[in-house]
């Protein structure tokens, strides 16, 4: 008799011990969890800061001695909650019933993510309103939970007037604009590597093509200055090397997130958690978030899914009532957190993730003979996404959608195999989902192109503009051609109106020196005889009716005048193209094509050295004008009777022979 009371006790202990699981499948019923203000309020009497593990790509656990540093600032008995997003749940009337749980007086904050989201005194007199009024206003919404916390923090810690002033200045302030943001994005740090290889290649190369267009400016106006040929180069890989360490000091930032990396162990915390309560549990529910089974729709969860279990094809449920947030480690990613939740508890079945935040349902086979394909593309969307009812239920009508998941489940076509989902796609990098790319990458390489391009246009534009404005300036204010390129630039058959331009040019210019001077010498005969031809107007030499050989005279005297001024005696002017300017000696030159016919003309430095090289091409570098009974044009002494065929002798007999004609003695 004694041995049968043992054996009939230590039955009673085996089934006294046996895991909530085995007993909610013997037809036990599975124990009530307790409340969400409930578990939090454990939590808090643990420690007075709970970083839920929900959220370790925003908020990792590892933030939480941060919250409790800045917590003890307030000055009060401070409480703070960490926890996910909560669409159905008013803050406020969570931390008073964790309140009533924990029953303890003091300041108690809820962040929602890494926004805070609401605060609430008992027993205590901070100013929190005004506290997460200025907390709100001040910071944009970037700045992080810790950042959050301390400006929280540091305006309870003022006491109330100032914190009231402070938040009713804030409110002010930033009532129509932001503040600025604290971190760039992708996107930023893109277009910051293409301003960097704009400028990397674009002002370099600035440099060199202005200095180059400016070197040919000079040289083209006579007032070249000798700079070494090293120093535009040099300044522009200096100015290269500048931009490149300076940029990365500029564009100093290295992530896009206030978030700390969280560890391997933060990140699997979680999925630790789940898998351990399913292992007691067919139907988990996360504690820190709101309860959206009743006991009755709990019990008959319970009751499909240990019928399911003992049926023909049928096998073990796992429901997890979890909250899918991009913050979590699976990065909201319902495929990946089943497959996770899996892999650790080492049990086949049918997951179910119901997420009690917004209300979707997924199911993913693990093993049982059961149409994956059924569950994927037949399963009605009332079922998993819910309707317009589900949608306005703060529980999202989950107790009734999981109860018709079950039927339809019960319903699905068998398989001749067990099933299995295949690998989903592996979750972003915590440590790098927000490090921003370096600088030098991504849009830097096609910002160098941008910036060799974008020099050579804006050179082209600059020297368009300044040949533009230069001739609109030299048709208002010409002035004379540099004596030194005279030879280079005179034309052998010129235009009226470009006589008329110079001649007007160069007999202003001499007018404008002999401003002020009372000599009476060479210079004033040159400008005397310029005058003659054009009766006294030097504005009559740019009117059109003056003839060619009178502007050409006119252009040779005036130059030979300011020559005389800056004390040049010679009187000699090219013969072969007396735009040339000056001669320097006096040579005969082959004057036609046929024959050989020779006159005795003074010649310029390049006339000269043409001669010697090319005597048989010296008539085809004669100054021609049009015949005065048109029909071509003709060597300039032949084409007149004037003045200019006096030119050939000297420019004292051109002075001569404008006053003979002149009639002036």
């Amino acid at each position: 008799m004694l041995r049968l009371l043992l054996a009939l006790c230590a039955v009673a202990a085996c089934f006294a011990t046996a895991t909530p699981a085995r007993a909610a499948e013997a037809g036990t019923p599975a124990p009530i969890p307790v409340t969400q203000a409930a578990y939090l309020a454990d939590r808090l009497r643990e420690n007075p800061v709970h970083v839920t593990d929900q959220l370790p790509r925003e908020v990792p656990r590892s933030t939480a001695p941060g919250f409790a540093r800045i917590a003890k600032k307030t000055g009060v008995p401070t409480y703070v909650l960490v926890l996910p997003m909560q669409t159905s749940t008013d803050g406020r009337q969570l931390l008073g019933a964790v309140h009533d749980r924990l029953g303890r007086d003091g300041l108690y904050v809820l962040f929602e993510g890494d926004g805070l989201a609401e605060a609430t005194a008992y027993g205590v007199r901070v100013p929190a309103d005004a506290a997460i009024t200025v907390t709100r206003y001040e910071l944009p919404y970037d700045a992080g939970p810790l950042r959050s916390f301390e400006r929280f923090a540091e305006v309870i810690a003022l006491g109330g007037d100032k914190a009231g002033a402070r938040a009713e200045a804030a409110r002010e302030k930033y009532q129509d604009a932001e503040p600025a943001d604290m971190y760039i994005g992708p996107s930023d740090r893109n277009n910051q590597s293409f301003l960097t290889g704009i400028l990397l290649t674009g002002v370099p190369l600035m440099i060199v093509l202005t200095a180059w267009y400016a070197r040919r400016h000079r040289r083209r106006s006579g007032a070249e200055r000798r700079v070494p040929r090293w120093v535009v180069p040099g300044a522009a890989v200096l100015t290269a090397a500048t931009i490149a360490l300076a940029a990365p000091v500029v564009f100093d930032q290295t992530r896009s997130s206030a978030a700390k990396p969280p560890t391997p162990a933060e990140l699997s915390a979680r999925i630790e958690r789940v898998a351990a309560g399913l292992k007691q549990d067919a139907v988990y529910a996360d504690p820190e978030s709101p309860r959206v089974l009743d006991s009755r729709q709990l019990a008959r969860l319970h009751d499909r899914i240990r019928d399911f279990r003992r049926s023909d094809g049928g096998g073990p449920v796992y429901v997890a009532l979890v909250p899918q947030t991009p913050e979590s480690e699976s990065a909201g990613d319902s495929w990946l957190f089943a497959a996770a939740v899996h892999a650790k508890s080492r049990q086949d079945g049918l997951y179910v993730v119901a997420d009690p935040d917004d209300g979707t349902i997924d199911v993913y086979n693990y093993g049982l003979r059961i149409d994956s394909g059924s569950l994927s593309f037949d399963l009605p969307d009332a079922v998993t996404l819910g309707d317009s009812r589900a949608d306005e239920a703060d529980d999202h009508l989950l107790g009734e959608r999981l109860d018709k998941l079950m039927t339809f489940v019960e319903k699905a076509p068998r398989t001749d195999r067990p099933g299995f989902e295949p690998t989903p796609a592996a979750a972003p990098r915590a440590d790098a989902e927000y490090a921003l790319p370096p600088l030098f990458a991504t849009d830097f390489w096609p910002g160098l192109f941008v910036g060799a391009f974008a020099a050579l246009l804006l050179s082209a534009v600059v020297a368009g503009l300044t040949w533009g404005v230069g001739s609109v300036l030299r048709w208002r204010s010409p002035a004379p051609e540099p004596t030194h390129r005279l030879p280079l630039t005179a034309p052998t058959e010129p235009s009226a109106s470009y006589l008329r331009r110079t001649a007007y040019a160069e007999l202003t210019a001499l007018t404008r020196e002999f401003t002020g001077r009372d000599e009476r010498g060479r210079a004033w005969d040159h400008l005397d005889a310029a005058m003659l031809l054009v009766d006294g107007d030097p504005d009559r030499a740019r009117r059109s009716g003056t003839d060619p050989a009178t502007l050409v005279a006119v252009i040779v005297l005036a130059r030979a005048g300011r020559a005389a001024l800056a004390g040049d005696e010679n009187d000699l002017c090219c013969g072969v193209n007396p735009l040339h300017g000056p001669g320097v000696r006096l040579s005969h030159l082959r004057v036609s094509a046929e024959g050989t016919g020779r006159r005795l003309l003074p010649v310029c430095a390049l006339c000269r050295d043409a001669a010697i090289a090319d005597p048989l091409g010296m008539p085809g570098e004669l100054m021609r004008l049009p015949a005065p009974s048109g029909g071509g044009r003709l060597p300039y002494y032949d084409a007149t009777d004037g003045p200019l065929t006096a030119v050939p002798k000297g420019i004292t007999r051109l002075i001569e022979k404008v006053r003979e004609t002149a009639g002036v003695h």
